[in-house]
């Protein structure tokens, strides 16, 4: 095009020579997209396989269109390229480009279109699930089931693992996510901890696997702490956590400041037998909750896929919480390994999403 555009100023092409060749380049497209489906086939979810759809986008093929209607996903789909897809392959476009890490013209065997197609249908849906859904992780009090019955169910939870802090209901930690090194204000990127470019989210847990809440993207040198002022999460717990005389507690690791509804280990140089037996126990039952940090990776892997991981390019942070949500959605519905090792149930679908 930049070609064409250049020989039109030099007068070297007359506009009957552009108008020809952009009818050609609209034909070609238009044939591109044909040879596809022709060559692949039209994607059609009925004849997938249920093994199947759970490998290639992580969820039942019962549980899509429920799925799609709780993410507040439209029956029909329509970028601003004017692509138009059913709300149900939209939701599997962007769960399979989510759940591997492919390059885009490897889905088109799978879909029956293009790599611009598919790119902007997923892009679409990701901004859909987040503009409708992602409020539930930026605050807590946009979470009308977490409650004082839920905190106390929690708590509960927790203690019979062996914790000595009775009221703890959730556990707060910072995760860094590797990303490719940008080419501006690289430094602001780096982790000198990690040893790589990153982005870090702040994140807190429950023991049934629910992500509760998720703060970020935050440059990759942010320290956590820093995060945690920030996030103004403090105020949050002060609202949902404090129940006449009863107080509930997160717990965090060594790097968040000690306070009334944020906890942490002992630190001193020399700790009392009590003291080292609390860091003990506290360690070993956060370490279990801190497992759904790694079922976001394992069950979509392209976040986890620094190469592609482009912050000029990509909503990272936007695929990132996309991937959060999604997650829990698939927690909700199958449960998790947290949830089992704690023997306590997350909330159904509808009451995750408030519906």
């Amino acid at each position: 095009m930049e070609e064409i555009l250049e020989l039109v100023c030099l007068d070297e092409m007359t506009t009957d020579d552009v108008e020809h060749i952009l009818l050609y380049e609209l034909l070609f497209f238009r044939s591109e997209i044909h040879f596809r489906s022709t060559s692949y086939g039209y994607f059609n979810l009925d004849k997938i396989s249920n093994e199947s759809c759970k490998q290639l986008f992580r969820f039942e093929k019962r549980d899509l269109e429920r799925l799609r209607l709780n993410l507040g996903i439209p029956d029909v789909i329509e970028t601003a390229q004017r692509y138009r897809v059913t709300g149900v392959v939209g939701l599997c476009i962007c769960l399979h480009r989510l759940t591997y890490p492919n390059r885009l013209s490897d889905l088109e065997r799978t879909f029956g279109l293009s790599s611009s197609y598919i790119s902007s249908v997923s892009n679409h849906v990701m901004s859909i699930i987040e503009t409708n859904k992602g409020h539930i992780l930026h605050n807590l009090n946009n979470i009308p089931w977490l409650n004082e019955t839920k905190l106390k169910y929690y708590a509960k939870a927790i203690s019979n693992k062996g914790a000595p802090i009775q009221n703890c209901w959730a556990f707060i930690d910072g995760t860094a996510r590797p990303i490719c090194r940008p080419t501006v204000n690289q430094q602001n990127y780096f982790s000198g901890h990690k040893r790589y470019h990153c982005l870090k989210y702040q994140s807190v847990l429950t023991p049934d696997g629910i992500i509760v809440n998720l703060r970020g993207p935050y440059p990759g040198r942010r320290h956590d702490a820093g995060m945690l002022r920030d996030t103004n999460l403090y105020t949050e717990l002060m609202e949902i956590a404090v129940h006449g005389s009863t107080t509930y507690v997160i717990y965090g690791d060594s790097a968040y400041p000690m306070s009334e509804l944020i906890l942490k280990p002992y630190c001193s140089r020399i700790l009392t037998p009590e003291q080292v037996a609390f860091n003990r126990v506290m360690s070993s039952v956060r370490q279990a909750v801190e497992w759904e940090f790694g079922k976001i990776i394992i069950e979509f892997a392209f976040l986890d896929f620094r190469k592609n991981q482009k912050l000029l390019l990509q909503h990272v942070g936007q695929m990132y919480k996309v991937g959060v949500i999604l997650t829990n959605c698939q927690t909700c519905l199958y449960g998790s390994q947290t949830g089992t090792y704690f023997n306590i149930v997350p909330p159904t679908l509808e009451q995750y999403l408030n519906i």
